[in-house]
């Protein structure tokens, strides 16, 4: 209760980072804010042609809707993952110079992230509209799930920002696991491919963010409610990250101002 009573007080400040987050993002870019819809536009033409022409890769009904509700959830994951880790040792002058409660740092770019996603849910309907799958009420799910997926990213980054103030070598393995995390989540490929693959299958199933975009895609492309009790399970899951991850950052704290 004395954190979420010390982040109101300092909700000025949160305000102002998460503007600055979302700001400054392309601030000098000439298109700025338009590279949020860009970069997944991208990164889809990339994979649509790569995987079902190059490499004969999947062989999934809409699949360029599939790749769109694939890729802007775990973009969101991996930028805000990226961001946090590095987050409180990028701002070891405010931390040295001056008091508030640390955690609004890595709030920030959590709650900057979901608005980028919310925006970019546009570009996710869209696509819908445009192959002729359509929309349909199951949407409604949509911010429920992103709220899930905010709380584990936070969980997260309350573990690795406060971590790599000690290790700094942990951003790039960070990185590293994010780029092996993106070919064990079915974003490019359908989990079904691999069912005779064994413990790798398993790994697959038992990666929270694997649920997660299954349950957006129930929302956008398949137009059914999502496996609640799996979503149920992973919201449990991440709030027992984000317990841990804040028990983690209260412990490291104490030493952050000597150690930046």
């Amino acid at each position: 209760m004395q954190l979420i009573r010390e982040i109101y007080n300092y909700r000025e400040l949160l305000k102002t980072n998460v503007k600055k987050d979302i700001r400054g993002k392309y601030k000098g870019s000439f298109l700025g804010i338009l590279w949020s819809f860009l970069n997944p536009l991208l990164q889809v033409v990339v994979y649509a042609i790569v995987f079902p022409y190059l490499m004969r890769g999947a062989g999934i009904d809409n699949y360029v809707v599939y790749l769109v509700t694939g890729i802007i959830p775990w973009n969101y994951f991996s930028v805000v993952i990226t961001t946090g880790t590095t987050t409180i040792k990028n701002n070891e002058g405010i931390i040295k110079k001056v008091y508030f409660p640390r955690e609004i740092l890595l709030i920030s770019p959590v709650l900057s992230g979901l608005i980028n996603f919310f925006i970019s849910c546009i570009i996710v309907v869209l696509f819908c509209l445009a192959f002729n799958v359509g929309v349909s009420v199951h949407l409604i799910m949509v911010p429920f799930i992103a709220i899930i997926q905010a709380i584990l990213s936070l969980g997260i980054i309350l573990i690795t920002s406060s971590i790599n103030v000690y290790v700094q070598d942990l951003e790039y393995i960070v990185s590293f696991i994010l780029n092996m995390l993106f070919y064990g989540t079915p974003i490019v490929y359908s989990l079904s491919q691999f069912s005779s693959a064994g413990i790798l299958a398993t790994l697959i199933q038992l990666n929270p963010m694997t649920t997660i975009i299954d349950a957006y895609r129930d929302a956008f492309l398949y137009h059914v409610w999502p496996d609640f009790g799996a979503l149920g399970l992973i919201l449990i899951f991440s709030l027992v990250v984000l317990v841990i991850g804040y028990l983690i950052f209260k412990k490291l704290e104490k030493g952050f101002a000597e150690q930046l």
